[in-house]
């Protein structure tokens, strides 16, 4: 067990948890949860935690005590119910919308996002929007990570049972934290290509509502700074060209940890995250507790959780976002944001995230069991 985590409980219920996620990716904000979850709750001897075969680069960083689940090929297996037999008793928690079936069996799911529902079209839609309600509806409890989550899920899915919903918030990592400036030459080791060039840093995906192209427009109208990307899918050569012709220079950066993300949020002007829709924002708190100034849209839960410690614009406006950004030019605001960020970052944390996710789990067993809280 981790110092200072959720203790281990004398419970007359079992816990099985299920880390499909790692096998649907190789990094990724659920990814980040999952594993935060697992490395303060796995060594409790109530736990059972169960995988398939992956890469995912968190899974990597945990104890090698995973059961496999199934040897039948991943895209098959993420869309059936559990398959391995659990005992009665068990609180069953998956990573990314399954259920067990078997009686006996309490099923918590966490929800994320509604980003399929909102922007998403076609079969795939179809498909895991069927899926997430089949796990909602089948679960004993749900856990949103953010008020707006909760919302959404309400406002998608409004048969369902409220009372059966808790917000727990997602937390930040230990890993990010302000670098002396000595330490800040490590730069040039890990990221050669970066040393010595003022660059805007954007995490995550690149698809539509997270107006990466936003970010590409507002660099490119920003003299002697480049984009560094992090993360989302693979770049092609004649692609990164392109961005490097529109940016002045780019680059894109993937396949890294908490400790080098670290790192690039210490070096950047400041994390540009122009995103429309968001179900937490974990790059928003992250460079916020490395003491890199963010720059934002007002929009979903950024607000929620940035709350008056970024510099929110009221939607991703190129010209707005911009004016956002050179503000940063101003010492005493960038020096507040600074200040801000890393008080609102330390009011979220992965052991409370824990701890409130494993006291979730006594209440489910309480009310599905008959289990005493005492």
């Amino acid at each position: 067990m981790v110092s200072g985590d959720p203790k281990q409980g004398d419970h007359n219920y079992e816990i099985a948890m299920d880390s499909i996620v790692f096998s649907l990716q190789s990094a990724g904000g659920i990814s980040v949860y999952w594993y935060e979850l697992l490395k303060r709750l796995q060594g409790r001897p109530s736990v059972r935690v169960f995988a398939c075969r992956n890469s995912n680069i968190f899974e990597r960083r945990l104890p090698r005590i995973f059961a496999c689940e199934s040897r039948l090929p991943v895209p098959l297996v993420r869309y059936l119910p559990f398959l391995q037999k659990l005992s009665p008793r068990t609180v069953f928690h998956s990573s990314y919308y399954r259920w067990a079936s078997q009686p006996g069996v309490a099923t918590i799911t966490t929800v994320h996002d509604f980003t399929y529902e909102r922007f998403g079209s076609g079969i795939r839609r179809l498909v895991h929007s069927t899926q997430k309600k089949q796990a909602i509806l089948r679960s004993a409890g749900v856990v949103c990570v953010s008020q707006n989550t909760k919302r959404d899920l309400l406002h998608f899915f409004p048969e369902v049972d409220e009372s059966r919903v808790r917000v727990i918030y997602n937390g930040v990592g230990e890993e990010f934290f302000p670098l002396a400036s000595g330490q800040k030459h490590s730069l040039r080791r890990r990221f050669p290509e970066l040393a010595n060039r003022p660059f805007v840093l954007f995490v995550g995906a690149r698809n539509g509502y997270k107006n990466f192209d936003k970010a590409v427009a507002v660099v490119s109208r920003m003299e002697g700074v480049g984009l560094v990307a992090v993360g989302g899918e693979p770049m092609q050569e004649n692609e990164s060209a392109r961005l490097s012709a529109s940016c002045g220079w780019f680059s894109h950066v993937s396949g890294i940890g908490p400790e080098d993300l670290n790192l690039l949020y210490n070096s950047a002007f400041c994390l540009l995250y122009p995103s429309a829709y968001e179900g937490f924002g974990i790059p928003v708190l992250e460079a916020m507790k490395a003491g890199c100034p963010v720059v934002a849209c007002n929009l979903s839960s950024i607000p929620e959780i940035a709350g008056e410690a970024a510099l929110l614009t009221r939607s991703p406006d190129v010209d707005e976002l911009l004016v956002a950004m050179k503000s940063l030019n101003n010492q005493e605001v960038r020096a507040k944001c600074v200040e801000q960020g890393i008080a609102r970052a330390a009011r979220f944390s992965w052991r409370a995230c824990a701890e409130e996710t494993s006291a979730f789990y006594d209440e489910v067993a309480a009310r599905e069991f008959g289990e005493s809280l005492a």
